[in-house]
Order: structure tokens, then sequence, then C-alpha cells
């Protein structure tokens, strides 16, 4: 049976690679085909995903986290194509939990891989969108490109999304050399709004109700001083621009094309034509929850199979969707590690052992003789 392994991270503990690898370890039916497909939706491990499929030269650069300690990035440089995560400077994960707070963290990192990126000579940077512990509607990677948000009085506003509620203008034009931009996001949700990245994404980056509230109508005045910059209208709305803490939208002003991320990256390592060839598909994440069914991995993925009547089994640290959302979704089954080792703690302390034993009897359950 040929079987096709394509997760995504579980994060914080494995990245996408390695989750292949250990289901491919446990899986115990050695004459069964085993296809590696490590896959990303623009998120954390969107670049490392990429360099194992399509290899090129990756190229490191200094920049910083969003409360601007200094962190490593890296970009990877292909064809003339430059590949940017913003996630390297702006994830939630370079944050303890007491660090989080979306009022005042930056997406100014962000802007440095740009910049960096332009230098290395790129016609079109793609810039993967997801996982971030920002809410500054990109303003921080404009101050990066030599455009700052500046307040009636001309002064540079403080980095976060929160002053963005004073903005008034931007002080300069972004230096990036007419290079193509390419926004490759995980979510489509607008800048504003109930569905915008305040309300869905604010909490878990440490945003309380009030703080909702006043990033939402910060984004929002600083979507109409985008639109005056750039000559653009309708920026609150546009799908995708929510991606990243509004990053998405300061990217669509500065003229990038949207795309899905999981659509991107499966189209670069060719994974429909492994799901044209395969018997059984197994998927993951770290948390399969209700956003994993919104332009992520596993919706990708799962979609893929149910079109070609495929099974589709899914591999994840915990479950929150309801068996009939992800059925509908074209899940055909839900494996967890909470559940496998009856323990949080331990799921988080072993998953490479836990993805091995779980993928050892889901082959013994699914290969045929």
């Amino acid at each position: 049976m040929r079987v096709l392994i394509c997760p995504d991270k579980f994060a914080g503990t494995l990245s996408a690679p390695e989750v292949a690898q250990a289901v491919a370890d446990g899986w115990a039916v050695p004459t069964d085909d085993l296809v590696l497909r490590p896959i990303a939706d623009g998120g954390p491990g969107f670049v490392e995903v990429l360099a194992t499929a399509l290899g090129g030269r990756r190229i490191k650069v200094r920049t910083v986290d969003p409360l601007g300690r200094g962190v490593p990035g890296e970009i990877l440089y292909v064809n003339g194509t430059a590949y940017v995560e913003s996630a390297q400077a702006c994830g939630l994960h370079l944050l303890t939990a007491e660090e989080r707070n979306p009022n005042t963290t930056t997406s100014y990192g962000l802007g440095l891989l740009l910049a960096a990126a332009v230098e290395s000579g790129a016609a079109q940077i793609v810039i993967g969108l997801g996982g971030s512990a920002v809410n500054d509607a990109g303003a921080g990677m404009l101050a990066a490109l030599g455009a700052a948000p500046l307040d009636e009085a001309g002064y540079a506003l403080p980095y976060g999304g929160a002053p963005l509620i004073t903005a008034a203008a931007l002080g300069g034009v972004p230096q990036l050399r007419q290079v193509a931009l390419v926004a490759a996001t995980d979510v489509d949700n607008p800048l504003t709004g109930l569905h915008g990245a305040s309300n869905v994404f604010g909490p878990q980056k440490g945003a309380t109700r009030d703080d909702v509230l006043r990033l939402d109508a910060a984004l929002e005045h600083f979507a109409g001083v985008l639109e005056k910059a750039f000559g653009i209208d309708g920026l609150a709305a546009r799908p995708g621009g929510g991606a990243a803490g509004g990053i998405g939208a300061a990217l669509i002003a500065l003229g990038a094309r949207v795309t899905s991320g999981i659509g991107l990256v499966s189209d670069l390592i060719g994974l429909d034509r492994e799901l044209d060839a395969a018997d059984l598909v197994i998927t993951g994440e770290g948390s399969f929850d209700h956003q994993s069914l919104r332009g992520k991995v596993v919706a990708g993925i799962a979609a893929g199979a149910r079109d070609r009547g495929l099974p589709c089994v899914v591999l994840a640290g915990r479950n929150e969707t309801g068996h009939r959302e992800a059925s509908a979704a074209g899940v055909t089954e839900t494996h967890t590690l909470v559940e496998h080792f009856g323990s949080v703690g331990t799921a988080m302390a072993e998953p490479a052992r836990g993805l091995r034993e779980l993928a050892e009897r889901i082959s013994r359950q699914w290969s045929r003789p």
C-alpha cells in the first residue's frame, strides 16, 4: 500500500519533517511504500518545509523578536524567489505566556527579514504568515522598511497595535526596489470586525476583552492611513488581511498577491501528484481544533483526500473538533497523543514516541496484505 505522510508541525515539540519521520519509523508493515511530504501552511516551519522539498540556498540573517530582542532568521533563495517566514521574527513561540501583549509587540523583525531578502537580489519574495504574537497590522514591518507610522505632530509611534489609534501618516516609502510580493496565509480572516485579527486571534496573544476592542479600533483607523498612503480602498475587509496580526493587510497595501499557504506549499512539493498515487493519507498537527479546518494544513490535506475518495487519518496532540465537522472536511478518523498517553504532560514530553506507537497501531489497522 502507498501511504502518503504529510503532517504539519506539532507546535512547541516537533517540526513537520520530524513528525513525518516519527510516523514512518513507527509504521509496522515493511512492504508498504511510505512517501514523506512534510508540509506547512505559512506559519512556523514554512521555510524549513520548503527547504526540505526544494533545496535552494539558505541565507542566515539576524533579526529581532516581537519585543526587539535579537533572534536568528533565515531566508530560502530558490531560482530568483526568496521565501521568508514571519514566525521567525514575530512568532508566538518566541515569547513566554507572561510576555504576550499585542498592545506592544511588533512586526519590526519581519521588516528586517524582508530587507535582507531584497538585498539577496530576489525578484519575488514569498512571505509565510501565521503563528504570530503581534497585532500591529504590519506597522513595525513598515518601520523597518523605512515607512514608520507617524502621529499628527510627525513623531514616530511607539511599537505595538494600541498606538496605531493615533497614526496620521507614514514617514516614508517602503524600500522594496519593486520586488514582487506574495503573502502566503494560513487564514482568510479580514483585518477588523468580528472575524478580524483582534477578535479572533488577539486573546491567544494575551489580549483581554478591553484590549480586543481597543486593538480592533486601532487597526480600523490604521487601515484608513494605509489606504490613503497607497491609494487603495476597502483594506479592512480584504480576505487574508487579518493574517499574522494584520501583517496581511500591510502586505496587501504594498501590492502583495494573497494566496493560500497550504495551496502554495502543496503546489511546490507536488502534493496533488502524490495524492493521486496514494492509497492512504496520514496528516496531523499539534492541536486539531476549529481553526484547523479554516485554511490550515489538515483542512487542505483532508479535502484533497476526500475529493479522491481516499481515507485520511489525522494524528494530533489533542483534538477539539466534533466528529461530524471533521468528517465533513474529509477526515476519516483522528488519534491523539493525549488520549494515547492519558496525560498532557507525557504527550508534550514524548511526542515522537507517541507518534511511533500510534503509527504502528494504525498501520496494522489499515494496511492490506
